[in-house]
């Protein structure tokens, strides 16, 4: 069974490249599968080039859903990456 949970991208440029390096390094750090989903769109989490495609900007919701053995720990993990704005401010 899959844990998923949603989030909103508080920082001001949303998603763009260096935020998305970053999502999906961390999501390569776990051996469950990572997916985005946002506004019906889902993509793998482990790939750059899918991510980027979301086009999420600053207030976008978007659920991260893992599925695997280190699910939970996946999920809080890029939500509290996410929920700081990945260092930007």
């Amino acid at each position: 069974m899959a844990v998923e949970r949603k989030v909103r991208l508080p920082n001001e440029l949303g998603l763009h490249a260096r935020p998305a390096m970053q999502l999906v390094e961390r999501a390569n750090e776990f051996t469950s599968s990572i997916r985005i989903v946002m506004d019906g769109h889902e993509v793998d989490g482990k790939i750059m080039i899918a991510v980027l495609t979301l086009g999420a900007e600053q207030g976008s919701e978007i659920l991260i859903v893992a599925e695997g053995e280190d699910e939970q720990e996946a999920v809080e993990a890029l939500c509290g990456l996410i929920e700081v704005g990945f260092g930007e401010k």
